[in-house]
């Protein structure tokens, strides 16, 4: 996995945690579902290069 990709991952992740949280707080559902959502994305794709990462060796 690429430096670069992992970053980009895992701000994604820790930018929907932020939103989840502030969803949380601010007792927007929407907020928090986009928040949620985004941190699964970011989790998909790290596991996506990390398959990839298997095969390359």
């Amino acid at each position: 996995m690429s430096g670069m990709d992992k970053a980009k991952n895992k701000i994604e992740e820790l930018g929907g945690q932020g939103k989840e949280a502030a969803g949380k707080a601010t007792d927007d559902k929407d907020l928090k579902a986009e928040g949620e959502a985004d941190q699964a994305s970011g989790n998909l794709k790290q596991a996506g290069e990390k398959v990839k990462d298997v095969f390359k060796s």
